[in-house]
Formats: structure tokens, sequence, C-alpha cells
């Protein structure tokens, strides 16, 4: 197993044992390159890809976001807003014609209505911001492609 987490993060349920075989190193020496890589910040978590509609959130959106003014603290506020809304699945922020784009959940379209009412029709900071409804979710997950 390199510093470079491939394995994992296509499957982090692997035994140690396991990637010890397609590492070919021992299961010691995985659990303290594990250990390391975890420490270092080359893995930053560990988690489940939940399917939402088993947990009832059967909409998703794509919502990009324009700021009123492009100043620091502004930027630096709606930051904050992303990372306390639940609702907010994934902020980035970005170049172009919007400063933020946001994947968003909801329970239907009558739940993102009153999350943009509350989230950003409230805001005075937000000049606009524009919806797209996904149709199909065709591709999840946040394996990067690394070569070992």
């Amino acid at each position: 197993m390199s510093r470079r987490p491939s394995a994992v993060q296509k499957n982090n349920k692997l035994t140690s044992e396991e990637l010890a075989e397609r590492a070919h190193l021992s299961p010691t020496a995985c659990q303290r390159r594990l250990k390391r890589l975890r420490a270092e910040g080359v893995i930053e978590a560990d988690v489940s890809i939940v399917s939402p509609k088993a947990v009832g959130r059967h909409v998703t959106v794509v919502v990009l976001v324009s700021l009123e003014r492009e100043r620091a603290d502004i930027i630096d506020r709606f930051k904050a807003a992303i990372k306390n809304t639940r609702e907010v699945m994934i902020g980035y922020y970005v170049t172009g014609d919007a400063d933020f784009l946001l994947v968003v959940t909801a329970k239907d379209m009558e739940d993102y209505e009153q999350f943009t009412r509350r989230f950003f029709h409230e805001n005075n900071d937000i000049k606009g911001f524009k919806t797209m409804v996904v149709m199909d979710r065709v591709k999840v997950g946040f394996a990067f492609p690394i070569e070992d």
C-alpha cells in the first residue's frame, strides 16, 4: 500500500489481511500506513454512501449561487452557512458565472421551496440562485483517480 490509498478509497471495509495481500505487505504494516494516512490528512474521513431515496430524500438539486458582492467577509459568512446546513451535501466556491455550486437534498419540491426561502431569500448577501433538478443519479462516489 503506497502513500496513495486507492484500494481503501474504493472500499474502506477491507480488512488488514485483504489490504496486505493486495499491497504485498504485512497486515501490521498496512494498519500503520492507514494510521499515518489519516494523521496526515490524506484520508479525510471514512464514510458510507447512503441511498437518498432509502432515507426519504427524493429530490436532489444542483444550485448555482451568486453573491451580491465578492467581499471576504461575505464569502466567509456564506461558507459558514453552507457548512452548518444539513441539506447542503456538497458546496464548492467556484469561478465563472456563479460564486458557489451546491448539491442540495430535499424530501420533495415543497421541502426544497422551504429551504430556498430560509437559505436564499432571507439572505441579503445573495444576488440570485439557479436551480437544476437532478433527473437521474448516474454516478456517485468520492474516489479520486490515483495511479499506484
